[in-house]
């Protein structure tokens, strides 16, 4: 047993000098840095722009309809404008879905009559109203699935890191550097789509229900890489004694990184197989899926555990 253990030792110290090549660790201001050059633009834009809010969190009237003359995107619109209600007309494929502010009955039929007007016969085929009460219970009720996931994320990883080296202090950097690596990536996510949508003016940059789905989805994929990792160190932490507690994170990593990029990859080609061909209801969905899963593993690799070591350096564990 003991000349076991001596090998499986010496099967983890070996890779030392490779360590020293690739020392993540020793350059994660480097990569704390380029995080921050990220996530600083979106935060700024959060705060002065907010967001370009779809017909879930604004409220409002989208009609969604086909027409027998296919008309033009700018055809559509134009006809639109001539009401002047402020609508917006998003493509679909196969139709057209047209945002309006919230319309009464009334204003319903005199805009689809008009609309039949100006572009020839057509086939309404959703009507969705969206009130003002269930729009800022949407908005409330999303924020609240978002902190109670990161909560239990973080209640969760303390307690499966609890019986590594320092007990359940050691287990709640573990979880809090997971969460803060996990935070990281919904300020790059929101971040962005606010400016795609508020800057930009761009439609994909809307947030709607989808991208509730997508930062959730995200959460979920991030935590998922970060444990992987979290794993080998908690691994490595019993079998390579004679290693400081930093070369064990960065050999960690080392033999974790490449499993996280290629299954992230696999996920990345999908998503933007969608994203080209998926149509224009599902591009938003797939492009905040996209950065999300490129930005978790990325954070998962290059800010959960380094700070996870700057964490120990602050509060060392006996």
């Amino acid at each position: 047993m003991i000349e076991d253990g001596k090998a499986q030792e010496t099967a983890v110290v070996a890779p030392a000098p490779r360590i020293r090549r690739l020392n993540i660790i020793g350059r994660r201001n480097l990569f704390f840095a380029l995080s921050l050059l990220i996530i600083i633009p979106g935060i700024l834009s959060m705060w002065r722009n907010g967001f370009l809010l779809g017909i879930d969190f604004a409220g409002g009237t989208e009609i969604t309809v086909t027409f027998a003359n296919h008309p033009s995107l700018a055809q559509v619109q134009r006809a639109v404008d001539a009401k002047n209600l402020n609508g917006a007309v998003v493509e679909t494929g196969t139709g057209y879905i047209i945002r309006y502010p919230p319309l009464n009955p009334a204003q319903v039929s005199d805009v689809q009559t008009d609309l039949q007007s100006r572009l020839g016969t057509m086939k309404v085929d959703q009507i969705l109203v969206v009130g003002a009460t269930i729009a800022g219970e949407t908005i409330l009720y999303s924020i609240l699935a978002v902190v109670a996931a990161s909560v239990a994320i973080l209640a969760l990883l303390a307690w499966r890191f609890h019986n590594v080296p320092g007990g359940w202090r050691a287990g709640f950097q573990f979880g809090g550097s997971a969460l803060l690596a996990l935070l990281h990536d919904v300020f790059i996510l929101t971040g962005i789509f606010s400016i795609l949508g508020k800057v930009l003016d761009l439609r994909i940059g809307e947030i709607d229900a989808f991208f509730v789905t997508a930062v959730l989805t995200v959460v979920g994929f991030s935590v998922h890489d970060t444990i992987v990792v979290f794993d080998r160190i908690r691994e490595n932490l019993r079998v390579s004694q004679r290693l400081s507690f930093e070369q064990v994170v960065n050999l960690s990593i080392m033999q974790t990184a490449a499993r996280s990029v290629i299954t992230s990859f696999t996920v990345v080609l999908v998503l933007a197989a969608i994203f080209i061909s998926g149509g224009e209801t599902l591009k938003g969905l797939s492009l905040a899926l996209l950065i999300g899963i490129v930005s978790g593993t990325y954070s998962s690799i290059f800010n959960a555990a380094p700070l996870l070591v700057v964490w120990r350096r602050l509060q060392p564990l006996r």
